[in-house]
């Protein structure tokens, strides 16, 4: 990973849009900065693209797409995503599965959660869970624990074998039942909601976050960058970002904000 600094100008000048992750990249200490709240509102006014790429729920994302400078959000790790159109006071909704799959999915990752709770002591239900859709999310680092790292890996067996994907982010180990991720969601908003074929544009979009569950967005965007604490992970990262900012969390973002606006 290189430092900020060595991002080219010709290439930041080249960027449509940022993608971000939300916790621990935007939000410090769980809480969202006006710093960093203020970074996005600039790059939106400046004409960039901003998209939160966050593992957070249906519910939280909703009110995000309405309230916050945003033109859409993808949410629980790649299962939805929603753009409110603000002239017509519309919500548009994208999901991966249909209402009746994602409630039959609902049933197998209750049992995994009692199996995951009785397991491992010290592991909790996300407090954000009432309002999924799709997955499970299972906390080790928000309010419950910190769990050591050999706890976390437990949680993600315990999900592998009962056939669901697991991926751990900064606080949470997520898991779903399917073979999508941020990135093929993140696909499909460009394509349908804005014409733009992602893999040929891959080097105009900036994607940004901090933990393994963003690894396959660090992979594809030749420009991927993390906040510092992304080094936090440095030993379980299956792929790494090619940039690195100075500063942690939503500082770090606001330091990637002013380089593009430079």
């Amino acid at each position: 990973m290189k430092p900020l600094a060595e991002f080219p100008l010709p290439d930041r000048r080249a960027v449509r849009g940022v993608f971000a992750d939300i916790d621990d990249t935007l939000t410090t200490d769980g809480r969202l900065t006006a710093g960093a709240y203020g970074a996005m509102e600039r790059l939106r006014d400046s004409g960039l693209m901003v998209v939160p790429i966050t593992g957070r729920p249906a519910g939280w994302c909703d009110h995000m797409a309405r309230m916050w400078p945003v033109d859409g959000i993808v949410g629980e790790n790649g299962a939805f995503y929603y753009r409110y159109h603000r002239d017509a006071r519309r919500m548009e909704r994208h999901y991966r599965k249909t209402a009746e799959e994602r409630a039959a999915d609902r049933e197998r990752l209750d049992a995994i959660a009692e199996r995951i709770l009785a397991r491992v002591p010290g592991a909790a239900v996300a407090a954000d869970q009432p309002y999924r859709e799709a997955d499970l999310a299972i906390d080790y680092g928000e309010d419950a624990g910190p769990l050591p790292p050999a706890d976390v890996e437990r949680i993600v067996a315990l999900f592998e074998q009962a056939g669901a994907t697991a991926k751990v982010s900064s606080i949470h180990v997520n898991g779903w039942f399917g073979d999508y991720d941020k990135l093929t969601m993140t696909r499909a908003l460009m394509d349908r909601a804005f014409g733009v074929d992602l893999d040929a544009e891959r080097a105009r979009y900036v994607f940004v976050g901090d933990s393994p569950n963003d690894a396959p967005m660090f992979g594809f965007f030749p420009n991927a960058v993390g906040v510092a604490n992304v080094r936090d992970f440095a030993d379980t990262l299956e792929q790494e970002p090619a940039y690195v900012t100075e500063a942690r969390a939503g500082a770090g973002f606001a330091e990637l904000a002013a380089a593009l606006l430079e």
